[in-house]
């Protein structure tokens, strides 16, 4: 393949590369150290510190899983199998994994209003990462519902000629 047609994958799987750094880097650092500085900051609330360190950084997983489905979709695409089957799955698996991080805030969002520490400035930014995702899943369901149809049509066209 030709590097200009490879250069727009190469850049897209920088930058999931570099995404899933930064996000790595600041769950492992800044989010320890904010959770520190909230719970000395407010010590009423400082029996939340592990529950929620925990319960967000269990979105780390389906978040670097749909990464990696996401560089395998553009090895697809490099390889010229991006109408597969591997690619449908791999549209499933961000599929489902936007969709349990999202389902996951919700938890926390009601988590957090029970125990009345709702903070307006973090319960915004909790909506705005249960929409994102809720987005993000819908139109990898969307994408996947046409590239099985893209497949079916092309396995018909095969078979007629």
């Amino acid at each position: 393949m030709k590097l200009k047609e490879r250069g727009g994958t190469l850049f897209l799987k920088a930058a999931i590369f570099f995404m899933g750094i930064v996000v790595l880097a600041l769950f492992m650092f800044w989010l320890p150290w904010v959770a520190n500085d909230f719970a000395v900051k407010n010590v009423e609330y400082a029996y939340l510190k592990y529950p929620l360190l925990i319960g967000i950084e269990i979105t780390l997983i389906p978040y670097l899983y749909a990464l990696y489905h996401g560089f395998k979709l553009l090895i697809n695409i490099d390889r010229n199998n991006a109408f597969s089957q591997k690619s449908v799955k791999s549209l499933s698996f961000i599929k489902y994994c936007a969709a349990i991080i999202s389902a996951w805030y919700v938890i926390g969002f009601f988590f957090v209003i029970s125990q009345d520490a709702g903070n307006p400035g973090v319960l915004l930014l909790a909506l705005i990462i249960i929409f994102a995702c809720l987005i993000v899943s819908v139109f990898a369901a969307v994408l996947q519902k046409l590239l099985k149809n893209a497949i079916e049509i092309q396995e018909e066209n095969d078979l007629t000629v």
